[in-house]
């Protein structure tokens, strides 16, 4: 079940940022610690209650000119529609009703996803409860009125964001065929692999329409077994404003990832791992799915005996949060190495859903913390009591310890690589969540 995908719109300063950052408090901090996950705060995931979604946040260049305005906010506003479940449309009752305002609400009206109407800066009920109500001349709805900088009023604007969740909710996860993401810059070859799957005699074909994202996902089926593969380069319009790509071009990856099972990153050979790269396969990483990387037009490569291990290298190198990714050199040209790319598929969505028993879990780890001391501090020294795995996609493991403290990281991955010696899980990332616990408990 993919989380539910809230995207906020609206003019520059109305203060999208600012509710942005309240509704994801800290936890953005998460994304940061990755290394190469992009710094820009684009997506966050919030819970309130017991439902958890994904903010995003649309907003990009702050324009100068009111024309300009209105053209951004329609390039937003368009992401929003295509990527989102939700959408919230900003304004700002100091400012009050705005043209743009009215012909961007025109817009998401028309294309019948649920949007919530919010009126911010609003540090006075009293006060500006009058100004509030001109928002309804929009046509989209009643007003929330609320003040993202006071925090005022936020609850009752979740509360009517996630009355929109259930309608949508499983709709399209009912199936257990996987989802597998083609993700990675624009002109990579993303859609030329699609294609060329597509091409082959062995497959079978079947788009879907109207899934409630406009991704193309198409249904495909391989030596008999069934995939769904989603496209994100399906999307991109043209004549788009160059530095804008960019950022859209992350959100839609952001949406597509989400709903996958296995993401296949794309990678040109003739360019090499990139910075755009890396803050692709961050997110991939960081919401721990299963990924493939595979290197396209490697038939345009000058080889000699070395060039797969040095580019292999580099790739390591850059992504290196992510040992675990597998690698393979594609054409999606040539179709070369098509048949290797859907094994490995196979066995990352086997690695992600793989479970092991607690008894032979613990083998390991007992084993693992003979072989290296768990660390101490000031005399004190960690204590592991037991392990177990409490899910799949990703796996998911909690470890019990005397003092969370002393776990260090450094330790925890020590522990994830014996486990993976043990048992794979090849493509896929692992979570360990450390629990404290007395002695004797």
């Amino acid at each position: 079940m993919s989380k539910p995908i809230v995207a906020i719109v609206g003019r520059p300063n109305v203060g999208k940022s600012t509710l942005f950052n309240a509704l994801a408090g800290e936890r953005i901090s998460i994304v940061k610690d990755t290394p190469g996950v992009t710094r820009d705060r684009i997506y966050a995931e919030v819970t309130w209650l017991d439902k958890t979604f994904t903010m995003i946040d649309t907003g990009g260049i702050e324009p100068e000119s009111k024309d300009v305005i209105l053209s951004q906010m329609r390039e937003q506003a368009q992401i929003a529609i295509d990527t989102a479940d939700v959408i919230v449309f900003m304004t700002d009752v100091k400012q009050g009703l705005v043209d743009a305002d009215a012909k961007v609400a025109d817009m998401l009206r028309r294309s019948n996803k649920p949007v919530v109407l919010v009126v911010n800066k609003v540090d006075s009920f009293q006060k500006f409860m009058m100004d509030t109500y001109e928002f309804y001349n929009l046509g989209i709805g009643e007003p929330v009125p609320i003040s993202a900088a006071s925090m005022l009023g936020l609850g009752d604007m979740l509360e009517k964001v996630v009355a929109h969740f259930d309608e949508h909710a499983g709709e399209e996860e009912e199936s257990d065929i996987p989802k597998i993401a083609v993700v990675g810059k624009p002109n990579v070859g993303k859609s030329s692999l699609i294609n060329k799957i597509l091409g082959e005699d062995r497959v079978i074909v079947s788009n879907i329409a109207g899934t409630t994202r406009d991704a193309i996902d198409t249904l495909v089926e391989y030596n008999g077994k069934e995939y769904t593969f989603i496209d994100t380069a399906g999307l991109r319009r043209k004549n788009k404003i160059k530095e804008e790509l960019e950022r859209y071009s992350i959100i839609r990856t952001v949406t597509a990832v989400e709903r996958a099972d296995v993401v296949v990153m794309m990678i040109d050979a003739t360019e090499g791992v990139t910075e755009q790269d890396a803050k692709i396969a961050g997110i991939a990483h960081d919401r721990g799915k299963g990924v493939v990387i595979a290197v396209n037009k490697w038939d345009a490569i000058e080889k000699n005996d070395k060039t797969i291990y040095k580019f292999t290298n580099k790739v390591r190198e850059t992504l290196s949060y992510m040992p675990y990714a597998e690698i393979m050199f594609i054409s999606a040209q040539t179709g070369q190495r098509i048949p290797k790319l859907f094994e490995t598929i196979d066995m990352v969505l086997e690695n992600q859903t793989l479970r092991i028993q607690t008894g032979v879990l613990n083998e390991i780890v007992t084993e693992a913390i003979a072989m290296q001391q768990p660390p101490s501090d000031k005399g004190k020294r960690l204590k592991i009591f037991y392990t177990t795995q409490v899910a799949v996609k990703p796996p998911t493991f909690v470890i019990f310890v005397n003092d969370k403290e002393l776990m260090h990281f450094s330790y925890t991955r020590y522990l994830e690589n014996k486990i993976r010696e043990a048992f794979g899980f090849k493509g896929t990332s692992l979570k360990f969540i450390i629990r404290e616990r007395k002695e004797g408990e």
